[in-house]
C-alpha cells in the first residue's frame, strides 16, 4: 500500500489540502487528479489504482471545495492556477501529469497556460468548453432550488443536467451512475459549506477555452453522449492544442469517470507513461446485443 500523507497549504490567504499517495519506484512524473466543482480530494479511488503502481499521485480540496476555505468573490481562477502550483511547489517536483475532468478540466488548462513549464503531460475529460443553454438553465434552476433549502431537488435537478436521459443512447451503468452523482450532489448540499458558491462559480466563472496551448503532450477525451458539451464541441476545443490526440469513450455519457471508471483510469495511465493508446479497454463498445461494432474516434 502507498504511503498517504496529507500537506495543508495556503494561498492568498486561503487555505485548502492536497493528499499524496507515495510511490517510491516513480516510472513517470508525479500524478495531480482534479475533478468537478463539489468533488474533494476523496473521491478518486480508481485512479489511484491505475497510477499508484506507477507514479505518485495526488488529490485535493482546492480553494472553495471540500475542507478547504471559501474563496474570495469575484473571478476565482487566478486563485486556483495559484494553488496548484503551490502543491506542485510543495512536491518538490520539476514537473507533474495533470489530469482535469468536468470543471477540473477547466482549471488543468488553464494552469497549463500559466505554468506550461512545470506540466509534462495533460490528460482533459468531459471538457466544458461550450457549455448549452439547456444545461444552464437546468444547472440555474437547480442552484435556486438549493438557495432556498430544497436539497432534494437540487440533487435530483442537478443530477438530471449532468447525464444523458435519452434511453434510445446507450450508457454504461446509466442508472448507477445517476444515483452516485444525485447521492454525491445531495451530500454536498447538506454538508459541504461551499457548495452554492461552487455552483455559481461553475457556471459563471469559466476560463477561456480558446486561448489556446502548445508544447504539452495532450489527451482530451469525452463521452460518446456527453449532453453537456458534444463530442464535437470537445474535438474542435482539442484542435486548438498543436499535437494533442481525441479519444471519443463509447457508450458514456458526461459522467464517463463513473461509467467506465477502470478504463478511462487506465488510459490516462498509459499517457502518462507514453504507453500505446489504440489498444486501451476504454475505446472498445460495451458488449451487447444489438450493437454495430465500430472504431472509436480517434485522432
Amino acid at each position: 500500500m502507498n504511503e498517504e500523507l496529507i500537506r495543508s497549504l495556503s494561498v492568498r490567504g486561503v487555505s485548502y489540502a492536497y493528499r499524496l499517495l507515495r510511490q517510491p519506484n516513480q516510472v513517470t512524473e508525479p500524478a495531480l487528479v482534479l475533478g468537478g466543482a463539489l468533488q474533494g480530494m476523496y473521491g478518486w479511488p480508481q485512479m489511484e489504482e491505475e497510477l499508484g503502481p506507477v507514479t505518485d499521485v495526488i488529490t485535493a480540496d482546492l480553494p472553495g471545495m471540500g475542507s478547504a476555505g471559501p474563496l474570495p468573490p469575484g473571478p476565482s481562477m487566478d486563485v486556483l492556477c495559484a494553488a496548484i502550483l503551490g502543491i506542485v511547489d510543495d512536491l518538490g517536483a520539476a514537473r507533474i501529469n495533470l489530469f482535469g475532468f468536468s470543471y477540473g478540466a477547466g482549471i488543468a488548462f488553464s494552469s497549463a497556460q500559466r505554468f506550461p513549464d512545470r506540466i509534462a503531460r495533460l490528460v482533459l475529460g468531459g471538457v466544458p468548453a461550450d457549455v448549452g443553454d439547456t444545461q444552464v438553465r437546468a444547472w440555474q434552476q437547480a442552484s435556486e432550488r438549493l438557495s432556498r433549502g430544497d436539497t432534494a431537488a437540487f440533487a435530483t435537478l442537478a443530477a438530471e443536467g449532468l447525464l444523458c436521459l435519452d434511453e434510445h443512447q446507450h450508457v454504461a451503468r446509466r442508472k448507477l451512475a445517476y444515483r452516485y452523482v444525485r447521492r454525491a450532489m445531495l451530500q454536498a448540499a447538506l454538508h459541504s459549506p461551499h457548495a452554492v458558491d461552487s455552483l455559481h462559480r461553475a457556471l459563471s466563472d469559466r476560463p477561456d477555452f480558446a486561448g489556446g496551448l502548445s508544447g504539452i503532450p495532450t489527451l482530451v477525451f469525452s463521452g460518446e453522449h456527453d449532453t453537456v458539451t458534444t463530442p464535437e464541441r470537445q474535438r474542435a476545443f482539442a484542435a486548438t492544442i498543436p499535437g494533442s490526440r481525441f479519444l471519443t469513450i463509447p457508450d458514456t455519457d458526461h459522467w464517463v469517470v463513473l461509467e467506465r471508471p477502470q478504463e478511462v483510469a487506465e488510459l490516462a495511465a498509459r499517457f502518462f507513461t507514453d504507453g500505446p493508446l489504440e489498444t486501451a479497454p476504454a475505446l472498445a463498445p460495451v458488449a451487447r446485443e444489438g450493437r454495430a461494432e465500430g472504431d472509436p474516434a480517434c485522432v
